[in-house]
């Protein structure tokens, strides 16, 4: 596979995208190459399948208990809006 080659400071500004890329990049500086950067996106792809397992994992604890998840979803909203709400000052004391 061929590497892109990009100049340091390109590769530093679109870091995100040759993260997401899976084409190794030939950093260069000056025209001579300094270092490759080799992305690995099979990490991504176990980090999908960790978070689908822990997904059913959590389906099955909830069914068990019996837990409603729109009720939970409900009570996080609740409790999220009442945490964001600014609390007014109470008065010092004289």
């Amino acid at each position: 596979m061929e590497a892109t080659k990009v100049g340091i400071r390109e590769f530093r500004a679109g870091m995100a995208e040759f993260i997401a890329s899976s084409t190794p990049v030939a950093v260069t500086r000056h025209g001579q190459t300094i270092g490759y950067f080799i992305p690995t996106p099979a990490q991504a792809e176990a980090d999908v399948a960790a978070l689908k397992r822990a997904s059913k994992t959590l389906d099955r604890l909830l069914a068990a208990k019996n837990i409603d998840v729109d009720a939970v979803v409900a009570e996080f909203k609740t409790t999220r809006k009442r945490a964001s709400t600014p609390k007014k000052p109470v008065p010092a004391a004289a």
